[in-house]
């Protein structure tokens, strides 16, 4: 079986590398990628420099006065929220799906310290520019840190929390080494396809690709391919930082809204996870265990645990991910 296996994988890994050829190269701000809805932009001052901030707004055709809105996690943007999004407007919610600064469409900028905190005003910058009052905020991986940031900060306007799959529900550096950003940037430059891909089959989805998956593992790798990596990587660098430096796993018994947890329990994702020492590096990232912990913590929690399910429900498991969104969000 272990044989078998090693051949599964060499297989995958050889396909990989064969389409590498294949990849449509990206630059910076995906100028040559389609997003599912049209995109525009909010004009963001931060740090004496000016950035812009794409987004999308999807409007139903029979509004119910509700506005959710959808945050990216690490490795993806908006684009990957549109069958959410669609059904989001067909039972009558606008849908405001931001590109946060650093990633997707967005700018990347170079000298920037990162925050979650800044991430959070620019996304309420952006909100209020167009209007919106209240909304209901949902976020997936690193977008579940930004999320719970952005409702400890704005409670009032945040009327309903959903996080699937957040990272950041326990505090890493705890027991994983600090590494300096050009550590994550100089391993952000050895990225490949096959890696890129590697890494999503084994932590995202169980060991089972799928073609559906393909694409936003392409959107990662075209990047590589695409004439300004060196930048995108640096950006990637300063978020790792923002991400291990920035916990929000102590203030979750401050939120005070109706909250949403929804979990794959197949997920095992832990920033850093190979750099701990092997004593608790198995440990680390156990979302059946940290989604219990969690809902205990916040006063007003919900889980729904998706079994057998990994780190992107709404993409592997989309049925089971939507229904008892919808249900939270209507109740």
């Amino acid at each position: 079986m272990k044989r078998f296996r090693t051949s599964l994988l060499f297989l995958f890994l050889f396909s990989a590398f064969f389409s590498q050829a294949q990849l449509k190269p990206l630059d910076a701000e995906l100028t040559n990628y389609t997003y599912p809805f049209p995109v525009a932009f909010h004009p963001v001052k931060v740090q004496k420099q000016a950035f812009k901030m794409a987004f999308m707004d999807v409007k139903p055709q029979k509004p119910n006065g509700q506005t959710v809105v959808l945050l990216h996690g690490k490795n993806f943007n908006g684009a990957y929220w549109e069958q959410t999004a669609q059904d989001l407007a067909k039972n009558g919610f606008r849908v405001i799906i931001p590109d946060q600064i650093g990633f997707g469409k967005s700018s990347k900028p170079q000298n920037i310290q990162y925050t979650f905190q800044m991430l959070a005003q620019n996304t309420k910058g952006l909100l209020d520019s167009l209007g919106v009052k209240k909304a209901a905020v949902l976020g997936h991986s690193m977008g579940g840190m930004l999320a719970t940031r952005f409702a400890l900060m704005y409670p009032e306007f945040t009327e309903k929390l959903i996080l699937e799959n957040p990272i950041g529900l326990e505090d890493w550096k705890r027991w994983v080494p600090y590494q300096s950003v050009e550590k994550w940037y100089a391993g952000e430059l050895k990225q490949t396809q096959a890696g890129i891909k590697k890494y999503q089959l084994e932590n995202y989805y169980g060991g089972q690709w799928k073609p559906a998956y393909d694409q936003w593992a392409n959107l990662l790798a075209g990047w590589i391919t695409g004439p300004d990596y060196p930048q995108v990587a640096w950006n990637a660098a300063l978020t790792y930082d923002m991400i291990f430096t920035q916990p929000v796993v102590y203030e979750f018994d401050q939120l005070q809204m109706p909250v949403l947890l929804i979990m794959g329990q197949r997920d095992r994702t832990a920033l850093g996870k190979a750099n701990a020492p092997a004593a608790v590096r198995e440990k680390l990232g156990n979302y059946p265990l940290l989604g219990k912990e969690t809902a205990k913590k916040i006063k007003n929690a919900k889980l729904v645990e998706l079994e057998n399910v990994g780190h992107l429900p709404h993409i592997e498991a989309y049925e089971r991910f939507i229904q008892p969104l919808l249900a939270f969000l209507r109740g």
